[in-house]
């Protein structure tokens, strides 16, 4: 079985993030575990603030101090590698004791790395009443009609025709073509 590639919160002293982060990137360079062992992040966004004096200055938040995201394959050795760097306390989600972390489902994690800007929603331009091509999932080929767009969650609902009427379906924005 091909194991996938999933996202996993590590825990830090409060304040090591950045070295933890470099020392990961490194340990990673020199254990050779770049196949598995994919990116270090730390989730921080841009801030305007006002001084006192009337002028901005730009800041950078930690949106959550004392985690680093980590996109991985886990096995022992790449396991072993994030454990044990320095100023790592642990994972999110083992109770230790050897136990191997669980993983972030997508729908909780792609929300923090778009607002920390590691992935950008692709902007879809299709329009209501626009015409479609499945491509994806039983309706495959099928050609179907826009009904509502939602951007923010990346989906889209196309009439579809199924047993002489048409009917709702909703898809990503990558399971659909918009040249028909």
């Amino acid at each position: 079985m091909l194991e996938e590639k999933k996202w996993y919160i590590v825990q830090t002293y409060s304040g090591q993030e950045s070295s933890v982060k470099i020392n990961l990137e490194r340990r990673i360079e020199s254990m050779q575990m770049e196949d598995k062992i994919f990116q270090v992040v730390i989730p921080e966004e841009t801030v305007l603030e006002k001084k006192a004096d009337g002028t901005t200055k730009e800041k950078v938040n930690k949106l959550y101090p004392g985690y680093v995201f980590v996109e991985m394959i886990v096995t022992d050795d790449s396991w072993f590698v994030v454990r044990n760097t320095p100023g790592v306390t642990g994972f999110l989600g083992s109770s230790g004791g050897g136990t191997k972390p669980i993983p972030l489902p997508p729908e909780e994690i792609n929300p923090i790395l778009k607002r920390a800007g590691v992935i950008t929603s692709p902007k879809l331009d299709v329009e209501v009443g626009q015409r479609v091509r499945v491509t994806a999932g039983p309706f495959m080929n099928q050609i179907g009609t826009v009904e509502a767009v939602d951007h923010e969650k990346q989906l889209i609902t196309v009439l579809v025709e199924m047993f002489g009427r048409e009917t709702p379906k909703q898809l990503t924005f990558d399971e659909i073509d918009t040249n028909v």
